[in-house]
């Protein structure tokens, strides 16, 4: 196979499970938040911790060096609008991300071996968490955007 296109498909792959992931496990955290039962949570949590080191580190740290590679195959200039616009984009979405995994390992801590409603302090930092999430989705929705499109910007 062509190496573009097999890096291509490293690319596009790796993204799909960054996203995917994300989406999946933040869904399952708000829908268990929302039973307020801390034992249901606690086990949710762990879940969602383990997806994240097991997928989204994994592609989070394929994406960038893929990515890279693609702008250098392809012949484009590394300070083109759209992929400095990318660049900033990601790096938000990092700063948004390294806080959410904290927080989901609190999260689980708080609600282990406690039977009845979820801990105050667990409820704070869930809200701190869905905060976190909506640039980090919003910033990667914009990325897939300007991958497809490479839009010329400004300039």
């Amino acid at each position: 196979m062509d190496p573009y296109l097999t890096l291509k498909w490293l690319h596009i792959l790796s993204s799909t499970v960054l996203f995917g992931t994300g989406i999946g496990t933040a869904f399952q955290m708000v829908f268990a938040m929302h039973r307020s039962d801390a034992a249901h949570i606690h086990g949710v949590a762990r879940g969602v911790v383990l997806a994240d080191w097991l997928f989204t580190t994994p592609a989070g740290l394929v994406q960038p060096a893929t990515g890279l590679a693609l702008v250098w195959m392809a012949g484009y200039g590394w300070t083109e609008p759209w992929l400095i616009l990318t660049y900033a984009l990601y790096v938000l979405a990092f700063l948004c991300w390294a806080p959410v995994v904290h927080l989901q390992i609190r999260i689980r801590d708080l609600t282990a071996d406690v039977t009845g409603p979820t801990p105050l302090e667990a409820r704070r930092l869930y809200r701190i968490w869905f905060a976190l999430g909506w640039p980090a989705f919003l910033a990667l929705t914009i990325i897939y955007w300007l991958m497809v499109t490479k839009p010329p910007l400004w300039g």
